[in-house]
């Protein structure tokens, strides 16, 4: 019989111990960005009804007219294209507002398109933030940018320079789209287990996405 020399019962203990110490493959980690992207994306097409779950301070008899108070509130995830998502906000007949979600190099940026029923671009327009945390794949925050704190600024708005929009996606269940500023909270949460009709195109876009 072959004798086992110190080498070879090395060689043996190796092979033996080698299925203890392989390299398991580990998943790709996705970025909360990219996730949030991809969650958002598999609505496209769809529109949701929303209602209005906070609204601060809240109106007193001298307060303005609240443009949302009352009103049919749909969100509509109307455009998705590589990097870009539109979504159209509207209000009752109010169809202005478009929210402009794009994925940017180290996160993800919130714009405000409001247009004027002609299509023309409203003074106050193109306002938002881009991302300055990771966040997570279900909520991102986005702090006013300097372009947006100096159209605030130059439009009267100081306390919006404040502003901290942030948009939630729970998957399934709800949408939400939130503003946030010392002395102000306004949140309106979407249910996205009941799409609605999509409504008309938004103020200034084609017929068709």
């Amino acid at each position: 019989m072959r004798k086992c020399t110190a080498a070879t019962s090395a060689v043996l203990l190796c092979l033996a111990l080698a299925p203890a110490f392989a390299v398991v493959p580990t998943k790709a980690v996705i970025a909360p960005a990219d996730a949030f992207m991809a969650a958002l994306a598999e609505h496209c097409g769809k529109a949701y009804a929303g209602r209005i779950v906070a609204n601060e301070p809240a109106a007193t008899p001298r307060s303005p007219p609240d443009p949302f108070e009352g009103k049919t509130l749909v969100m509509h995830v109307r455009e998705c294209t590589p990097g870009e998502i539109r979504v159209p906000f509207h209000v009752g007949e109010d169809r202005s507002r478009t929210w402009v979600i794009t994925h940017i190099d180290d996160g993800l940026r919130l714009k405000h398109d409001h247009r004027h029923e002609d299509g023309s671009p409203d003074v106050l327009t193109l306002y938002g933030g881009d991302t300055t945390a990771p966040g997570t794949a279900t909520r991102q925050e986005f702090p006013a940018d300097a372009e947006s704190k100096a159209l605030f600024e130059q439009q009267g708005l100081k306390a919006s320079v404040a502003n901290v929009w942030s948009l939630e996606l729970v998957p399934a269940q709800r949408y939400v789209y939130e503003l946030a500023r010392p002395g102000r909270l306004f949140r309106v949460e979407f249910d996205l287990t009941t799409p609605v009709a999509p409504p008309p195109p938004p103020w200034g876009a084609a017929a068709a996405p």
